[in-house]
């Protein structure tokens, strides 16, 4: 019996504990019996009496005479019913903007202003009383993740309001109609029935045989079409080594540099021979935001060294990695003199299609005694599913607008620097067999879609008078926007073989319900050496699907005012703005066992591996033309006059510095 290292230790104890107390009780026995044993008188003297003793046989050794052999098992065939059963995902919209759109859009049902995790584990793992059927596994999983975290800011005394037009987010609606128009993957729904897989699967061949995009402007496409890929691809080019995150990217250094409320604050004040003197400096960063879709999937469910197929084996491969932004920025001709972080939006796409052959580790260059003469079968009746179907979803909308100057103090504004992460990890490992039997079609699909959507369109203006004899240093890109996928195939490429006249007979001898492996099959040279063949029959089709989409979508365009302090003026201090540095990321790896050795097919065989790697860079002209300090100027009006009417305005009130009013984070109460 097998147990737990937890139920292993609580054993052991308990036995511990009853030795013990069992050593308490002996000894408890042997004083009792010690002091009674002194006080009886010593017994008589045994009688020496002498006995005669004679052998009339002699005894032979051992001589072995019987051959015992074990007689035939008794065969069966095990009958497992398999189905799987799908539920949709019901929960209520809320007013959340863009909610039902993306939620009709990615088919998550609904966005709401939070976190929604929504998992259909379906295992279904049939046992007879004499050996394991293999059964049914299917999982449907939607993570999805929604925030807004729209933030408006007023720091310093300068005695301003600030209140630009927002900017329009159908743009970045704009950028996830361009990327779903590219991509072939044109349905949304899950599909969790074996006729819509089918379907899925016959209708995606041709979609995928027939795709040929016609880039638009701004538009960079790479198809690479073949029955079999292998390699590394980044960016549309074979290499020979990927490229490593690490040296673009490092989480935990974010979040060590990112603000803590238990990190203390700096010493920013010195005592001199002229007083104590601060350190006067003004740091502002409205992005930072970390999207992170992670999957691992590696299906191990079942695999045979012969797989015998009646019908059609269709089996497809495909990556489709799209990178989409918008990335420009408008900075005052004030702080032109700044330094300027050189670094824009960097996008890389990375896929990996590898195949590993455990054929040729399975061939001995010793030849194997004798073929099977017996065998068990355990049957399917109907479709056996193999389905992991996962949808990932980030959408963050942080579009923020600020008004700031130096009062002379050391001042520091984060109003992004959001992390979202969906995570999923599935390892499955079921039953190997030495031949399966498929009497339908075999689907084998590992399909993975990555999309990176980032729209950050930032302006810096200043506002007139404004002025800056200090370091100052400014960023408004440094995005990284990373899509990383690989399939690995357990089976050789040329796997695939027409099927003998023997393994079709005994297919068709299984579905007329005869126990019955003809010995064309029992001979074949892979199952050499082995005593009894292990078969698992399937008597409708095979369908293994790895499914996984995954879309981060981020808005993230800030508008940033630079002024004069009203009090007194610091042009001497030092300024620092950062509104880009967000982080976009994909990663996916799918492990696939297919076969141990080699497949046979009655019909057609069809093999199908594309890679799809497409960048979309949208430009706003208008935008793009714009002065920045003309912007500023227009929208900023003084607190002490009546200002414009922002009764409509989602910042309405904002600017009057009053907590009570304050909209999003109300981050206009901290005053440096």
């Amino acid at each position: 019996m097998y147990m737990d290292r937890t139920t292993e230790a609580i054993a052991h104890f308990i036995g511990l504990f009853a030795i013990t107390i069992e050593q308490a009780w002996q000894r408890q026995a042997f004083d009792s019996f010690t002091a009674e044993a002194l006080s009886r008188p010593d017994p008589n003297a045994l009688p020496d009496i002498e006995t005669s003793f004679s052998a009339d046989y002699e005894l032979l050794g051992y001589e072995p005479g019987f051959v015992y052999r074990a007689p035939a098992p008794e065969l069966f065939l095990a009958n497992a019913e398999s189905f799987v059963h799908f539920g949709s995902l019901k929960i209520p919209l809320d007013s959340l903007t863009y909610a039902a759109y993306l939620g009709s859009l990615f088919n998550l049902g609904s966005i709401t202003n939070g976190i929604f995790t929504y998992v259909t584990n379906y295992n279904i793992v049939p046992v007879s009383p004499e050996a394991v059927t293999l059964g049914s596994v299917a999982n449907f999983i939607n993570q999805g993740i929604a925030l807004h975290d729209d933030d408006y800011f007023g720091v310093g005394a300068h005695g301003l309001g600030y209140s630009p037009a927002p900017f329009d987010d159908m743009q970045l609606i704009s950028l996830v109609n361009a990327a779903n128009a590219l991509s072939p993957f044109t349905g949304n729904e899950i599909l969790g029935s074996s006729e819509a897989l089918t379907a899925f699967a016959t209708d995606l061949l041709e979609t995928l045989d027939d795709y040929e995009p016609l880039p638009q402007e701004g538009q960079a496409i790479f198809v690479e079409k073949q029955n079999t890929i292998e390699g590394i691809y980044v960016n549309g080019e074979k290499v020979d080594e990927a490229p490593k995150l690490d040296d673009y990217f490092s989480l935990e250094d974010r979040l060590d540099a990112a603000p803590h409320s238990d990190k203390p604050l700096p010493h920013n004040a010195s005592l001199t021979d002229d007083g104590w003197q601060i350190d006067t400096s003004v740091e502002v960063e409205t992005g930072g935001n970390i999207l992170i879709n992670n999957v691992v999937m590696k299906n191990f469910w079942t695999a045979s060294t012969v797989t015998a197929v009646v019908g059609d084996h269709i089996q497809i491969n495909a990556i489709v990695q799209i990178n989409a932004w918008a990335d420009t920025d408008i900075v005052s001709e004030a702080i032109a003199g700044w330094d300027k972080n050189p670094v824009g939006t960097q996008a890389f796409n990375i896929a990996t299609f590898e195949r590993l052959d455990s054929s040729a580790d399975n061939n001995s260059s010793e030849p194997a005694n004798g073929f099977p003469k017996h065998w068990v079968v355990s049957e399917v009746d109907g479709d056996l599913l193999i389905v992991n179907w996962l949808q990932q979803l980030t959408f963050m909308h942080d579009n923020d607008i600020g008004v700031l100057s130096s009062s002379g103090a050391t001042t520091a504004v984060y109003s992004g620097n959001n992390i979202s992460y969906n995570d999923v990890s599935i390892y499955e490992l079921g039953l190997s067999y030495d031949l399966i039997i498929i009497g339908g079609n075999c689907y084998d699909l590992n399909i993975i879609q990555q999309m990176n959507l980032l729209y950050d369109n930032d302006s810096i203006g200043a506002v007139t008078g404004f002025e800056t004899t200090g370091e100052g240093h400014f960023s408004t890109s440094d995005n990284l926007l990373w899509n990383n996928a690989a399939i690995y195939n357990i089976g050789g490429a040329g796997q695939f073989e027409a099927l003998p006249d023997y393994y079709r007979a005994t297919a068709d001898a299984l579905a007329a319900g005869q126990d019955f492996l003809s010995d064309g099959v029992l001979s074949d040279a892979a199952f050499a050496g082995l005593g009894t063949l292990r078969v698992l029959y399937i008597k409708g089709d095979f369908i293994n699907v790895q499914y996984a989409k995954m879309t981060n979508i981020l808005g993230d365009s800030d508008q940033i005012a630079l002024a004069m302090d009203a009090v007194g003026a610091h042009p001497e201090a030092d300024w620092s703005v950062t509104t880009g540095a967000n982080a976009l990321i994909n990663n996916a790896t799918l492990v696939d066992l297919d076969s141990m050795g080699t497949t046979y097919v009655g019909g057609d065989q069809y093999s199908s591996d594309v890679l799809i790697q497409a960048d979309i860079i949208s430009t706003d002209p208008h935008f793009g033309s714009q002065n920045p300090d003309v912007l500023v100027n227009e929208a900023i009006y003084f607190l002490d006059d009546d200002g414009p009417d922002n009764s409509g305005d989602q910042y309405a009130g904002s600017g009057s510095l009053d907590p009570d009013n304050a909209d999003g984070d109300a981050l206009q109460t901290l005053i440096g």
